[in-house]
């Protein structure tokens, strides 16, 4: 007896679909129609094809914010990953000291991003910073709002003590998923620790790793808040990304049409960055 679908089920998605619509979609069609017009006023709009978008491709400020912004998350992903993997491998799994490390690991994750850049701004100070102050005693000559390379490596430590714990987090969950005969025939073979990790540890968080990459691929790719509270982008222009300066160009210079075609080619990379991430590690997974 061959049973009826019963697609019912269906209708109880529908309003996800509308709201999904409504808070993306529609949007997303708006900044594509902008992105074809030359806007003065609201009366006055021109079709100009794909100009703003030959304009965009060959603006300067893209190529050397969209070059900051993969070196950016790139020492991001190769910090935060192994040390994430790392953090989790040391935290204890039973016990109070067990939940106590996992509340410790949460508060950074609570922490709003512009409260973040400003904790970090006074931290990092030159005169009163607990942080800039005790470097310039030892002589390290330390300024973040004056020396590019200082202005770089805060940024990024900023963003390594604000987000590695997401990475722990996940991969601790990972490591507790592992069912404990793994281990039982580990200890019967005589495995080295090292050996654990390779074969038993590694493989079976592999899924968690890929969702680990791409949070905070996405993430540090579309950072604004913390380095504009912290340096204002500067100094000059060294840690100015791209979500920077397409907030410049929209909001400061109020020129709509780049900005609509600025982000979608920003959205374009973005989807084009994780999905060979996804595509990488799910094959690599596949072997």
């Amino acid at each position: 007896m061959n049973k009826v679908p019963n697609n019912k089920a269906w209708w109880l998605v529908l309003p996800v679909f509308l709201l999904v619509a409504f808070s993306a979609v529609i949007p997303m069609m708006t900044v594509v129609n902008y992105s074809v017009q030359d806007i003065f006023d609201q009366s006055s709009r021109y079709f100009v094809g794909a100009d703003w978008y030959r304009q965009v491709l060959q603006d300067p400020r893209l190529h050397d914010s969209l070059l900051r912004q993969f070196i950016y998350s790139a020492c991001v992903l190769l910090i935060e990953i192994p040390l994430g993997i790392a953090i989790a491998l040391t935290m204890p799994t039973k016990g109070r000291w067990s939940s106590l490390c996992l509340i410790v690991m949460a508060i950074p994750l609570l922490i709003p991003w512009n409260v973040v850049g400003t904790i970090w701004q006074i931290f990092g100070r030159a005169d009163i910073g607990l942080l800039g102050a005790s470097l310039n005693q030892l002589g390290l000559n330390y300024n973040y709002a004056a020396n590019t390379m200082d202005a770089w490596v805060t940024v990024l430590v900023m963003d390594v003590w604000h987000w590695t714990s997401l990475v722990a987090l996940l991969c601790y969950s990972g490591l507790r998923a592992i069912p404990d005969v793994y281990y039982q025939a580990a200890r019967i073979d005589r495995a080295s620790a090292w050996a654990v990790f390779r074969h038993i540890q590694l493989p079976k968080m592999k899924n968690v790793l890929l969702i680990a990459v791409m949070l905070r691929f996405m993430d540090s790719f579309m950072i604004y808040t913390e380095p504009f509270v912290l340096t204002g982008g500067g100094p000059g222009n060294a840690t100015t990304f791209l979500s920077q300066t397409l907030t410049q160009m929209a909001v400061g210079q109020f020129d709509l049409g780049p900005a609509a075609a600025f982000s979608l080619v920003y959205f374009l990379i973005i989807l084009l960055v994780s999905w060979l991430f996804y595509t990488a590690m799910t094959h690599a997974d596949k072997d």
